[in-house]
């Protein structure tokens, strides 16, 4: 039985930052089962999460945002995961195709108004997904950006628009740093994009995505020229607990 007071779920959370991250997803597979998924967008910490499950014995399902903008490399990525780890990649697709949102919400809708872009292709789609799971599993790690500085091991979170909806969030690499999730990838060999390697720390859509420069957040090359570091996906369902 989870808890569903605040100190029992800071009980549980301090428990699950004594375990390392393999026991950490073992414990949400033993927990959930399939009603636990990881969504991921390729990003490094994602890749070592979803491969340190597989190790672990945890065959939790995974999901990825597919917006119809992603780069070609992040396309090739998927294959590539798919084929190293034996599993398929569920692919979320926004209810818009990119020419429909073009006709309906105005043509190169990123440029005028990204947060509404941002909610068409992600949050739209992910809210749908989340009403059929009990647990999200994501790679958000503390070290990424002052907004995702203070994340818990596990949280307990509901959709801001649907308050009477709420399920549990595991970051079971939110402790690792970068360089801790590089180690791991090119030591086990693993595919990654290779935009990373040419500058790109968080690698999102084609036209909301850039380098970053020397001592920049991983995140800080996403949507420049706006005050927004985030698609929504993490804010639209705020902790509770």
């Amino acid at each position: 039985m989870l808890p569903s007071d605040p100190a029992g779920i800071q009980t549980l959370n301090a428990k699950l930052a004594s375990l390392d991250a393999s026991a950490r997803l073992r414990w949400a597979w033993d927990t959930f089962g399939a009603r636990a998924a990881f969504g991921t967008s390729f990003q490094g910490a994602g890749i070592v999460a979803i491969d340190l499950a597989l190790k672990a014995g945890a065959r939790l399902p995974v999901f990825t945002l597919d917006t119809g903008l992603l780069f070609p490399e992040t396309y090739a990525l998927k294959s590539k995961l798919e084929q190293h780890w034996g599993i398929a990649i569920e692919s979320l697709v926004p209810d818009l195709t990119v020419e429909q949102q073009n006709e309906a919400l105005g043509p190169e809708l990123w440029k005028s108004d990204p947060d509404l872009c941002c909610n068409t292709r992600k949050v739209v789609p992910l809210r749908a997904k989340l009403q059929n799971l009990d647990c999200w599993i994501t790679g958000v790690r503390r070290e990424q950006s002052s907004v995702r500085a203070d994340t818990g091991i596990l949280e307990h979170v509901e959709d801001e628009t649907n308050p009477g909806h709420s399920l549990w969030k595991l970051n079971p690499v939110t402790d690792w740093s970068r360089d801790r999730i590089w180690d791991y990838i090119r030591s086990g060999n693993l595919p990654y994009n290779p935009l990373q390697d040419r500058g790109y720390r968080s690698i999102g859509c084609i036209h909301c995505t850039r380098p970053v420069g020397e001592g920049e957040d991983e995140r800080a090359g996403r949507w420049t020229g706006f005050n927004k570091t985030e698609c929504g996906l993490h804010t639209a369902f705020r902790r509770k607990s």
